[in-house]
């Protein structure tokens, strides 16, 4: 089975409007609300692609009742621990067709983790058996240490499960010495990770190949419309386009490269069909409103050799 963690999911409130002035009455032209978080995406994509999973995490307030109920309605399986202090974020994306902030967001605090609640997180853990792969994506919210995501893996890891993170700074570097079978920053986060500026391909393999000495088994990392690029545990470079199209939303492009890239390494133990349906999925949800179906994502696949 495969498990995702999202600690702070939201609901994401996208608006559309003609033109966004600050400090004027601004009137949309389009509402939409989705269910939101970076270990939601991998599982709602994953759903899409056929395979089962479920979403952990935690949940709070009347918003985090309708989080729940539109991931049901979505046939997305979830498990998520109720919290008693504060709620579900709702976050605010603004997208304008013309003035001075053609895209902004303003995203929500959410909810404080007990120590109680985050026991009872725990005890979820406690489901993973052999074989099992954990996907922990996003950030954490500030009621919990940055260490988190390694105490996750450290209290895991006398079993064999296989660990996949998407994560940035720190929350990432931690985790190395658990050796994670796949990491995925995107160019600029590997920057971030290690405190440097990347000017060429040679030196993302180069911090790459560091990730890698440092535990990483395998390195998926994406360039945007560009494509990605992939470092395997077994000395493996690939390099692969994405297919041209219109980019609409950026948001959930990367999980959804992450969601492909499993579905593709599950099906065919094969890294360079795992990349190919990875990069798919990412364009596909990249040149939609939200995630990508299973048409769109069909569609693209004939078009990345």
């Amino acid at each position: 089975m495969i498990y995702t963690v999202t600690f702070n999911p939201a609901l994401d409130y996208v608006v559309d409007m003609d033109s966004f002035v600050v400090g004027d009455i601004n009137r949309t032209i389009k509402e939409t609300v989705y269910p939101g978080g970076k270990g939601i995406n991998v599982s709602l994509v994953l759903r899409t692609l056929g395979f089962d999973s479920i979403a952990l995490g935690f949940e709070g307030g009347p918003t985090g009742g309708m989080l729940v109920q539109m991931l049901n309605d979505l046939k997305c399986q979830t498990d998520f621990i109720h919290v008693q202090d504060g709620q579900t974020r709702i976050n605010v994306k603004i997208r304008a067709n013309k003035g001075s902030f053609p895209e902004t967001a303003i995203n929500g605090q959410g909810p404080r983790i007990s120590d109680r609640e985050l026991k009872a997180f725990y005890k979820r853990l406690d489901m993973l058996r052999d074989g099992d792969i954990l996907v922990l994506a996003g950030s954490i919210p500030s009621s919990l240490s940055q260490e988190m995501y390694r105490d996750i893996l450290s209290y895991l890891s006398d079993r064999n499960v296989e660990f996949v993170v998407d994560a940035t700074g720190q929350l990432m570097m931690n985790v190395l010495e658990y050796r994670p079978f796949l990491v995925k920053p995107n160019d600029q986060e590997l920057a971030e990770t290690f405190g440097v500026k990347i000017e060429t391909k040679d030196d993302i393999w180069y911090y790459a190949g560091q990730m890698q000495k440092l535990g990483a088994k395998n390195i998926l990392i994406s360039l945007g419309g560009s494509g990605a690029m992939f470092l395997g545990e077994n000395g493996m470079r690939l390099e692969m386009k994405a297919p041209e199209g219109k980019l609409v939303n950026s948001v959930g492009a990367g999980d959804s490269m992450v969601a492909g890239f499993l579905a593709g390494w599950i099906k065919h133990k094969d890294y360079r069909e795992a990349m190919r349906l990875g990069i798919c999925c990412g364009s596909a949800s990249a040149f939609k409103d939200w995630l990508a179906d299973r048409r769109d994502i069909d569609n693209l696949l004939d078009k990345i050799k």
